[in-house]
C-alpha cells in the first residue's frame, strides 16, 4: 500500500504508519506547489492508493466523480504532528477496509 502525504501534513507523520505501508510526501516526490487536480493525477500515475491531507476544502475544489485515487482528510484542531498522529490508526483501518474511491474524513 502506497500513500502520498500532502503538503498540509507534517513529514514526520510518515513514521507513525506501519512499516507495511509505504509513505511518500509531496515534497519528496518533487511536487511541491502542484495544484490538487494535477497532484491527484500524478499520484494515480505512480500507483498511490490515497492522498492523505488536512485540506478540508479539497472535496469542494475537485470533481468527486472523477477522482483517480482515494482522498483521506485528517480533521484535527491543528495540523501539528501531536494532533494528527492519533488519527493514523483510523486512517490505516479505513484503508484496510478497501473503500471505493472517494473522499473520507477521519477525526478526533
Amino acid at each position: 500500500m502506497k500513500l502520498l502525504l500532502d503538503e498540509s501534513i507534517p513529514r514526520k507523520l510518515a513514521g507513525f504508519f506501519p512499516d507495511s505501508i509505504a509513505t511518500s510526501t509531496v515534497s519528496e516526490m518533487g511536487w511541491t506547489g502542484t495544484k490538487n487536480g494535477k497532484l491527484l493525477a500524478l499520484a494515480a500515475e505512480r500507483d498511490f492508493l490515497a492522498l492523505i491531507t488536512a485540506d478540508q476544502g479539497l472535496e469542494y475544489q475537485q470533481n468527486m466523480a472523477s477522482l483517480p485515487i482515494l482522498v483521506v482528510v485528517m480533521v484535527a484542531y491543528r495540523t501539528r504532528l501531536d494532533d494528527l498522529a492519533p488519527l493514523v490508526p483510523q486512517v490505516v483501518s479505513l484503508l484496510e477496509s478497501k473503500p471505493s474511491i472517494g473522499v473520507y474524513r477521519v477525526a478526533v
